[in-house]
């Protein structure tokens, strides 16, 4: 199947080399030369406009991927190719977007007939080995028809064992991909998704503060522990109820940096946290833990603790997120580790 994809970026390029890796065809553009060009020698048709990709795809329910920052810059791509796709053709915006955006969007594509997929892409900069999980929102007739890119991005069954009692249920939600409903709510679970994720770093960088923090001078000699932290990552991963994928990067960092010197604590949020505490507050839904957890982000640009440097280390390796405050000796580096099977988060 041929598509186009928008936004060459830690994503987008991945996402297309994982497809061209499955059989299919990607026409590619991104404003920067260099990225049209790395994906063109990995097989990609380079483009170099919004225009010229579309003049390149063929047949009839083109699609085109934007894979881009939400806000303007995805707001204005889908504007332009509004006026450059025909009828039954599609958009999909795999990106963090406000689902009340793809809302609006869909229903403006809708009176040219052409046909809007939100996409809540999760899987961060390991997505081209481990495939992607994703949340899709949109028409059935155009998720069906997208059925092959979407399977091919998934990650499959992989390791993870079935759940019992699942029955008739979708088949395509064990393999990693669900349609959640119309336009917007394959964002919203995305959202929602993310801030669990908020919740989820939140209480691991708490208690391995609380753990670095036992052989403090304050407390008793008697009463203090001066315990490995590293080792106490690494023991929980195996076998322990707190195991996730979230705790393996958790560990890759600490192994490779057990006082996290290379952080500085600077912790972004980049806008899913606030939508979901949003979301709660429209629905009178109690969320103490993920509206404390976004809190945290926000106190973390004034002091940084040990914590907040474990939740910089999580952020940066599952996406790849670099920290907005300064280091000193330069940017931080992903950690490596033998992940598990399925993405967490």
């Amino acid at each position: 199947m041929q598509i186009g994809m928008v936004g060459l970026g830690r994503m987008g390029g991945n996402i297309a080399r994982r497809l061209m890796k499955a059989g299919h065809s990607c026409v590619v553009f991104d404003v920067a030369a260099d990225a049209r060009a790395a994906l063109e020698k990995d097989g990609a048709q380079a483009a170099a406009s919004l225009a010229a990709l579309v003049d390149r795809l063929e047949g009839n329910s083109r699609a085109v991927w934007v894979m881009l920052p939400a806000g303007r810059i995805t707001e204005d791509a889908i504007g332009e190719l509004g006026g450059l796709l025909a009828a039954g053709d599609i958009v999909i915006d795999g990106g963090n977007s406000f689902y009340k955006d793809d809302i609006r969007r869909a229903r403006a594509l809708a009176e040219k007939k052409i046909h809007y997929v939100d996409c809540g892409t999760s899987g961060g900069v390991w997505g081209l080995e481990r495939g992607y999980c994703m949340m899709i929102g949109g028409p059935k007739q155009a998720v069906d028809h997208l059925d092959p890119i979407f399977r091919a991005l998934a990650p499959g069954l992989g390791s993870i064992s079935r759940t019992p009692g699942r029955g008739a249920d979708d088949p395509r939600a064990e393999q990693g991909y669900i349609h959640a409903g119309p336009s917007g709510a394959g964002h919203f679970v995305k959202m929602i998704h993310n801030g669990i994720e908020y919740g989820l770093m939140q209480a691991y960088a708490e208690g391995f503060d609380i753990l670095r923090n036992k052989n403090a001078s304050s407390l008793p000699e008697g009463e203090r522990f001066d315990l490995n932290i590293a080792d106490i990552a690494e023991v929980w991963r195996r076998g322990s109820v707190v195991s996730s994928w979230l705790l393996d990067l958790s560990a890759a960092a600490l192994a490779q940096d057990p006082a996290l010197e290379q952080f500085s604590g600077f912790v972004q949020d980049s806008g899913e946290g606030r939508w979901t505490i949003e979301a709660a507050i429209e629905e009178a839904v109690p969320a103490e833990v993920l509206s404390s957890a976004l809190y945290a982000r926000f106190r973390s640009r004034q002091e940084h603790t040990f914590g907040e440097k474990m939740l910089s280390a999580m952020r940066l390796g599952f996406g790849g997120h670099i920290e907005g405050g300064h280091v000193e000796g330069g940017a931080a580096t992903a950690p490596t580790l033998p992940l598990r099977g399925h993405p967490g988060a």
